[in-house]
């Protein structure tokens, strides 16, 4: 499967603007307040994934993907891995 590079374009410049499916978007708002304070998510941002159409499996599936990759770029950055 080959992603359009205009919505690639899109989703790295602001996934707010990108021709994406209400349900992405909310997967999304939820992964970038995860990220930037996970102590600011709320019952209220799980609710606002379950009317998208998540259930609380994908709810816990997106919260450890997330957290996972936010770990593991936390760890490579601090050992400097990938720097020149």
């Amino acid at each position: 499967m080959t992603l359009d590079k205009a919505l690639v374009d899109a989703l790295q410049s602001d996934y707010r603007s990108a021709a994406i499916s209400e349900q992405d978007r909310a997967m999304l708002d939820y992964v970038v307040k995860l990220t930037e304070d996970a102590t600011q998510v709320s019952p209220d941002d799980h609710t606002k994934l379950r009317v998208a159409g998540f259930d609380d499996r994908g709810i816990l599936q997106i919260t450890l993907i997330a957290s996972w990759f936010n770990y593991i770029n936390r760890v490579a950055d601090a050992l400097g891995v990938g720097r020149d």
